[in-house]
């Protein structure tokens, strides 16, 4: 077992980048201003990815995915303080709100491109 600490540094850097804002947006939405602080979306993000790294190393398939998701739902409710339904709908919310702007953002980058060409 072997993990590179610099791919796990750059991947949290990234994640903290990308995932953080898009799951604070959905937490505010859901659980409210008082509840949801950024800072709290930094720290899921951290320790989700520091946990899914070691979880990773030591267990695969659908039973390292079915813990992965339990853990990340863990810290979803207790950073953002809800239940555990309001931790799925959170997460769902990110995810559609995720995927929304990837499809944006690649709408933009092939407009982009197809005035350059």
């Amino acid at each position: 077992m072997t993990i590179n600490l610099v791919s796990l540094i750059v991947n949290i850097i990234v994640s903290v980048i990308i995932v953080s804002p898009v799951l604070w947006i959905s937490g505010r939405s859901l659980v409210g201003k008082e509840k949801a602080k950024f800072t709290d979306a930094i720290w899921i993000v951290v320790i989700g990815i520091i946990a899914g790294t070691l979880i990773g190393a030591f267990l695969s398939g659908i039973v390292g995915t079915i813990v992965l998701i339990i853990i990340w739902l863990a810290l979803v409710k207790h950073f953002f303080d809800c239940g555990w339904l309001q931790a799925l709908a959170i997460s769902i919310i990110a995810a559609i709100i995720f995927v929304v702007i990837v499809i944006i953002l690649g709408l933009i980058g092939i407009a982009i491109l197809s005035t350059l060409i």
